[in-house]
């Protein structure tokens, strides 16, 4: 779990987090949504320490990340797995050594070991044989699952994915969503997840925060969105004339 408290950050005079607090929890998919500009990816930067908050306090298990030490923030990071937008995998390594690579810099794990870990990662991701490929031999969706089997190949507590449907298309979108819904449920990972894809909302989002100008507008679950009567999340979410036909649809099948 991780909680944090009344998170503040400005940058000179631009306030971007305006005393934001929530609690992401563990075995869940929490998504973090908003528009443009709306800080979401601020506070994700702020919960893994890429930027410190100037007020507050970000607490992960009972321990406040805020107030730790260089030495106990390394040992906290060996904890957290990352999936950046972009895949953000190494051209020169192949799929074997990009996943390989967290487990060369942080365990001292001999190399059998450390490739017997790769290849469950990679059959987790339904990546076998995958191995000696280039990234620039790949799919887009396949290096998106490269992205999610580096970012669990330390069997991390929490899992930080920023716009994982990024440049997908449909069906690839749904794939990866399930497979990190799937992979947070089995291992109980605090997953943290910011997005502007309204399918993963509704399909994944069993925790989810909206931002509004920097501020804490809405919490709640997809079910919950669906009878919100919350002008500024309705305007985000069912923008479009089909999605506000599709929550008409979905608030009659609920009230079944």
């Amino acid at each position: 779990m991780i909680e944090f408290k009344n998170i503040v950050k400005r940058f000179e005079d631009k306030l971007v987090l305006d005393n934001v607090s929530h609690v992401m929890k563990s075995g869940m998919s929490n998504l973090i949504i908003g528009t443009s500009g709306s800080g979401k990816t601020v506070l994700q930067k702020c919960l893994v320490g890429l930027f410190e908050p100037d007020e507050g306090d970000i607490i992960y298990d009972g321990k406040s990340f805020t107030k730790m030490d260089d030495e106990e923030r390394k040992l906290l990071r060996q904890q957290i797995g990352m999936l950046f937008q972009g895949s953000a995998l190494f051209d020169s390594m192949t799929v074997q050594e990009n996943v390989k690579f967290p487990l060369d810099m942080f365990t001292n794990d001999s190399n059998q070991q450390k490739l017997k870990r790769v290849n469950e990662v990679l059959e987790r991701v339904n990546l076998i044989g995958a191995n000696k490929k280039y990234p620039s031999e790949i799919s887009g969706g396949m290096k998106k699952r490269v992205g999610i089997a580096r970012a669990i190949v330390l069997n991390p507590k929490f899992l930080f994915c920023d716009e994982p449907n990024s440049g997908l298309d449909p069906q690839t979108s749904m794939l990866i969503d399930k497979l990190i819904y799937d992979i947070t449920k089995e291992n109980n990972i605090t997953t943290i997840i910011n997005t502007h894809d309204m399918n993963s909302v509704m399909e994944i989002g069993d925790n989810i925060l909206y931002l509004k100008n920097g501020k804490k507008e809405w919490s709640g679950n997809s079910k919950d969105i669906i009878f919100s009567e919350n002008k500024n999340l309705n305007e985000f979410i069912f923008a479009s004339e089909f999605l506000q036909d599709a929550k008409q649809m979905r608030m009659m099948e609920l009230k079944k």
